[in-house]
């Protein structure tokens, strides 16, 4: 039986997948403005036990709007693992779509419904500083600069064309998470951006990148680290000798 076309399959219901780690002040308006955006996805709110009580503010929303779900986790074990476990209970439902989105108002909801129309030729939907159109506010030189090396690194490393690869505005058809091995996930910062678009692109699915403009947090405080850009450049430089490797055995054996 031929497969419909990826526009018939539909991309509704959307589950948006927010983690927060000591968000209280900006998970009200964000969500606020994602619910005005687009009335109708869901959304729901990953907490990693935030000791500034970011998961009791979700719960009381959660109480007023039954589009809102929370999920308490007990320890911050890092942004992948957070997210995987958001796709876990996304995937146990009915979701057709599931979208990952920062809690701190980097991500203008109001974008997403570009990123989400996207999709209707695309596997994953990723929202793009990289592109033309695409933009970073408010950014320091060094995060502009950091973030730049990063993408070219990632990049070159891994022969991919993706622009933004580490960008965390995107939204994954469920196909797409129900394919991906999500227990083979072992990146926990941002490197887990970088590993899930490149095993998209590698298992075949279509990526394409819509611009969106970045704007750097007003409230709170980044959670970049050392330590989470050393394993960033760790597991893609293994990714990168690992995926040459194959290729040059893949020639050996065709010679």
């Amino acid at each position: 039986m031929a497969q419909a076309p990826r526009g018939a399959q539909g991309i509704d219901p959307v589950l948006v997948v927010v983690p927060t780690y000591n968000e209280r002040d900006n998970i009200g308006p964000i969500l606020e403005r994602l619910l005005k955006a687009l009335p109708d996805v869901h959304a729901l709110v990953v907490d990693d036990g935030s000791p500034d009580g970011t998961g009791d503010v979700a719960d009381e929303l959660a109480k007023a709007d039954e589009r809102i779900h929370v999920m308490h986790r007990t320890e911050k074990a890092g942004l992948g693992a957070a997210y995987v476990a958001g796709f876990r209970w996304g995937l146990s439902r009915d979701y057709a779509t599931i979208v990952e989105m920062d809690a701190d108002g980097s991500h203008a909801p109001e974008d997403l419904p570009r990123v989400l129309a996207a999709l209707e030729d695309a596997d994953l939907s990723i929202g793009s500083r990289y592109v033309p159109g695409g933009s970073t506010v408010n950014w320091p030189f060094q995060r502009k600069a950091l973030s730049w090396m990063a993408n070219f690194y990632a990049r070159v490393a891994l022969g991919t064309k993706i622009k933004d690869i580490t960008a965390g505005f995107r939204a994954y058809r469920r196909t797409v998470l129900e394919k991906l091995p999500l227990d083979e996930i072992a990146s926990r910062g941002y490197c887990f951006q970088i590993d899930l678009a490149f095993r998209t692109a590698l298992a075949g699915f279509e990526v394409v990148e819509v611009p969106i403009t970045f704007t750097e947090r007003e409230v709170g405080q980044s959670k970049m680290s050392g330590s989470v850009v050393r394993e960033a450049i760790v597991l893609v430089g293994l990714w990168g000798v690992k995926r040459r490797w194959q290729q040059l055995r893949g020639l050996a054996k065709k010679g």
